[in-house]
């Protein structure tokens, strides 16, 4: 008998028993708010608690277009009213999804802040979004330090 060692394996969603994609769909249903309890999600997917239950921890959905698209930004900013916001506005211009805004306390007139964001490759680069960001008024400075 071999014994199971706990790791975690990718495997094709098209081999795996229909209940496990329904757990996945159950788990965002809930995670988005589009339902407010588990039993409504198992209600809602046509599965049974006990089901959601014994795999609910175990399965995670693997999005490799999202893992591989993300990007730290670090900035140097003037401090002055509306730079951040500037850049904010950039980057949904861009059509990134900021995931977390790190800002430092001012020192010397100017703030550091770091940015973690995932962007579709094929419409943006790394080049391309630092030159977007050095053309805004207040940015010092920016850096790419993850990512391509």
């Amino acid at each position: 008998m071999a014994e199971k060692d706990g790791g975690l394996v990718i495997v094709s969603s098209d081999v795996l028993p229909d209940i496990i994609s329904k757990v996945l769909s159950a788990k965002q249903l809930k995670a988005r708010g589009e339902v407010s309890t588990s039993a409504e999600a198992c209600r809602t997917v046509g599965i049974s608690r006990s089901a959601y239950y014994k795999y609910k921890d175990s399965v995670f959905k693997y999005e490799e277009q999202f893992a591989n698209n993300i990007v730290s930004v670090y900035c140097v900013l003037r401090d002055e009213k509306g730079v951040l916001s500037s850049i904010i506005t950039k980057l949904y211009e861009l059509n990134t999804n900021i995931l977390t805004i790190n800002q430092n306390i001012p020192i010397d007139s100017v703030a550091t802040v770091t940015i973690s964001l995932r962007f579709d490759h094929e419409i943006n680069t790394t080049a391309t979004l630092k030159k977007e960001l050095m053309a805004l008024d207040g940015v010092v400075d920016v850096k790419i330090i993850s990512g391509e």
